[in-house]
């Protein structure tokens, strides 16, 4: 019975739960990034050059069997993630940057020896 127990104190911890929360949200985002990189930003970049080696899709692209189009794509995609991941964690940095600390009070010997200086400096 120490099994189930120890088990499912780990599985319904807050970390496995946050972890499971941010695997689906990222498959999520991970489909819209894709759709944006493969039904906009591809063709919109590719078309002229999909168009003067006389293939409509990107996949069919390919030179002596090599498929150059989908290595492009990849190329696109993964540029547009990063791009985009970059952009998300910039913001999520300016939005949780801490505030700045006040200054420490000095400690009671450099407050001892400030007085002592001041004291110099009347005499």
């Amino acid at each position: 019975m120490g099994f189930v127990k120890e088990f499912k104190e780990f599985a319904f911890k807050g970390n496995v739960l946050d972890l499971a929360v941010g695997v689906m949200i990222g498959a999520a985002f991970g489909k819209i990034v894709t759709s944006l990189v493969e039904d906009l930003i591809t063709p919109l970049l590719l078309t002229p050059a999909l168009e003067a080696a006389g293939v409509e899709n990107i996949a069919q692209w390919s030179v002596n069997g090599v498929y150059w189009g989908k290595f492009i794509a990849a190329i696109i995609s993964f540029l547009a993630i990063a791009m985009v991941l970059f952009w998300l964690i910039k913001a999520a940095n300016k939005v949780t940057k801490p505030a700045e600390a006040a200054p420490e009070a000095p400690s009671s010997t450099d407050q001892l020896l400030m007085e002592i200086r001041d004291e110099l400096k009347r005499k």
